[in-house]
C-alpha cells in the first residue's frame, strides 16, 4: 500500500483499546510512531492498530489534537537540542490555550509527550510548568503543586544558609 502520506490514516489504540483514527502525517509527529511505520511498513499499519499502552483516550486525544494543529511544522531533527527555543519559556498563542488544562492532565500530556518522544509538545508543556513557578516563593510553589513540606525550620535555614548565594539580592 503505496498510498500518499498526506492522505493515508493510521489508527492509534489508547491504553483502555480506544481507537483514533489520523492522518499518517499527524501520528508521525510522535518520532515514536514514526519510527514504528518505518520499522513494521506500510502494510502493517494499515491493516492493524497502532498501540499507545502509557497513554490513556483523554490525553490521547489532546496529544492527537495539538499534533493536529502542528501537522505542518517543521520535522523535529536530531540537532534540535541546539535549538535557541530551549532558551526561552515564551509559548505561543495557541500553545498556552492548548495548556489551560488542569494539572493532572498537564503532568499526563508532558508524559505522553516524553513517550510518544513528541519534543515540541514537551517543550510546550515543560515551558508550561516554569511559567507556573516563575518568581515564586518555595512556599507558593508546594501550594501550587500540593506538595507537603517535610522540612523541619531547622533544616530550611540550614539549606537557606548553605544557598544564601542564589537569593536575589
Amino acid at each position: 500500500m503505496s498510498a500518499d502520506k498526506n492522505t493515508q490514516k493510521v489508527t492509534l489504540t489508547s491504553n483502555e483499546g480506544s481507537t483514533i483514527e489520523v492522518d499518517r502525517v499527524v501520528a508521525e509527529r510522535s518520532m515514536l510512531i514514526k519510527n514504528l511505520i518505518e520499522d513494521l511498513g506500510d502494510d502493517a499499519i494499515a491493516s492493524s492498530p497502532i498501540p499507545i499502552p502509557n497513554v490513556n483516550d483523554p490525553v490521547l486525544r489532546k496529544v492527537v489534537e495539538w499534533c493536529e494543529h502542528h501537522r505542518n511544522d517543521a520535522a523535529q531533527s536530531a540537532d534540535d537540542d541546539n535549538d535557541n527555543r530551549k532558551k526561552t519559556t515564551d509559548i505561543d498563542e495557541w500553545d498556552q490555550k492548548f495548556m489551560q488544562v488542569d494539572q493532572e492532565m498537564l503532568f499526563e500530556i508532558i508524559l505522553a509527550a516524553n513517550y510518544m518522544d513528541i519534543k515540541a509538545l514537551l517543550d510546550v508543556g515543560c515551558k508550561t510548568v516554569a511559567n507556573m513557578i516563575k518568581g515564586k516563593s518555595p512556599e507558593e510553589i508546594r501550594k501550587t503543586f500540593n506538595i507537603t513540606n517535610d522540612f523541619t525550620a531547622e533544616e530550611e535555614e540550614q539549606i537557606r544558609r548553605e544557598n544564601e548565594w542564589a537569593e536575589d539580592r
